[in-house]
């Protein structure tokens, strides 16, 4: 997910009209405030009970996240769905949105569904953008494990004149609640688990998308 921009309080009396942003409760958000506070930006985030807020995303963003999501759907089994872009809740005041999950069937409920319970994740994947290197990277990696997401993903570029896509692929650790790095990938993503993967990630078939 793209940068950040946490809610500050209401802008001054004279500011320009439209720069005004809602004033945090006591005790910070909570999930259900980013489900009911009016007019939020697309995509908003809670993480630590403050909201943050989606920065415009970069073309590498948006067509690595299509050619994921194609891959994983390829093989995915009936017991599991990909969505992209869904908030996962992990605990009252952390409702990140990864770019893309793999959840339980069952948990999908209907069309009109806004979020999905960190029980029901079975794969989280973040791609990384600069803007948000750091949570992409730290934040919601520790949050994801600390609240038992089996899988975790993190994309981006690699070095190079090719800028070519690397995957680093983790699993966690059930005693320990913290993710190991299983694998590192840079053409060919080929996975047993959480189901079989296997998903072309040349810089040839991204230009694809």
């Amino acid at each position: 997910m793209g940068g950040t921009m946490t809610a500050e309080p209401l802008a001054e009396p004279n500011a320009t009209p439209g720069c005004r942003w809602p004033v945090p409760p006591r005790d910070g958000y909570t999930v259900d405030d980013l489900f009911t506070l009016p007019d939020l930006p697309p995509h908003t985030e809670l993480i630590d009970a403050s909201l943050v807020f989606v920065s415009p995303q970069r073309h590498f963003h948006s067509i690595m996240i299509d050619l994921l999501v194609a891959g994983l759907r390829r093989t995915v089994p009936k017991e599991t769905k990909v969505r992209r872009e869904m908030t996962v809740v992990l605990d009252r005041h952390n409702g990140p949105e990864p770019d893309i999950s793999v959840v339980r069937a069952d948990a999908v409920t209907g069309r009109e569904q806004t979020r999905f319970q960190a029980a029901d994740v079975l794969l989280a994947v973040e791609v990384v953008s600069p803007d948000s290197e750091s949570r992409d990277r730290d934040t919601k990696p520790h949050k994801y494990a600390a609240a038992g997401i089996p899988h975790f993903w993190l994309v981006e570029t690699g070095g190079g004149a090719g800028k070519h896509p690397v995957v680093r692929v983790y699993e966690l650790d059930p005693v320990s609640k913290t993710y190991d790095l299983t694998g590192t990938h840079r053409e060919l993503l080929k996975l047993g688990v959480p189901y079989d993967i296997d998903v072309d990630i040349t810089s040839e078939a991204l230009d694809d998308f």
